[in-house]
């Protein structure tokens, strides 16, 4: 694997060869495949290390304990995922490297608590914007969203081309039945505040208990960050 890989676009027409080479296989194999398909550098992982982020991890892990995983550090985050993260990344020897917003920006939502009166401004200066940077550098991006998660969840593909990035979610159409199933089989641990009633976690001034993702931005019907639209 090279250090340094040139930024492709990959074809529409490739795009649907890629979706269907897919489809029929495991996750694990997946994973595996993608290492076929393209160059380590031209693959970016990221992670929130929020509730069930141990499930992706672990298959990375097994695979590849080389890959960069990026977490995104909003200033925000529960004390609780901070712990998880450096529990995961001992657990599994994983290579992490946080990227946060600019010092001035982040302080700028801080003091003026963007959260409460504009929380898409505040989740584009404190998640969105610290990726774009990084994203320039890569061809696909690997996320761990499942379809159930949501309806705008529910109409992506395995590949899908947003913008000038490849995403690629392998765990897309794993069942929440068969996620429990794989995290019970294989002991992972959940994040701290899951046993609290929190089922989707983000930064600690949009998120409270809930159900799915029902506890993200409360009384708001903004449903995403905007790091996966």
């Amino acid at each position: 694997m090279s250090e340094i890989a040139e930024k492709r676009i990959v074809s529409s027409q490739e795009i649907k060869q890629l979706n269907k080479k897919y489809k029929s296989l495991s996750i694990l194999d997946r994973i595996k495949t993608l290492y076929d398909d393209f160059d380590q550098a031209e693959v970016m992982v990221t992670s929130s290390f929020a509730a069930t982020s141990a499930f992706l991890l672990k298959l990375f892990s097994e695979i590849n304990t080389d890959q960069l995983i990026y977490f995104i550090d909003t200033g925000y985050h529960f004390d609780e995922t901070l712990s998880y993260k450096k529990k995961l990344t001992e657990t599994y020897n994983l290579n992490v490297k946080s990227v946060s917003a600019l010092k001035h920006e982040h302080e700028f939502t801080t003091y003026d608590k963007t959260w409460s009166k504009n929380p898409d401004f505040c989740c584009s200066i404190n998640k969105v914007k610290p990726l774009e940077i990084i994203k320039n550098k890569y061809t696909v991006w690997v996320s761990g969203l499942m379809e159930w998660q949501s309806d705008h969840r529910n109409s992506l593909d395995i590949f899908e081309q947003r913008g000038e990035i490849l995403k690629f979610y392998p765990l897309l159409d794993f069942s929440k039945e068969e996620r429990d199933n794989f995290i019970k089989k294989h002991n992972l641990p959940f994040h701290p505040l899951v046993s609290k009633g929190y089922h989707s976690i983000g930064c600690k001034h949009c998120t409270v208990p809930g159900k799915d993702r029902s506890g993200r931005w409360n009384n708001n019907p903004k449903t995403e960050c905007g790091l996966h639209l």
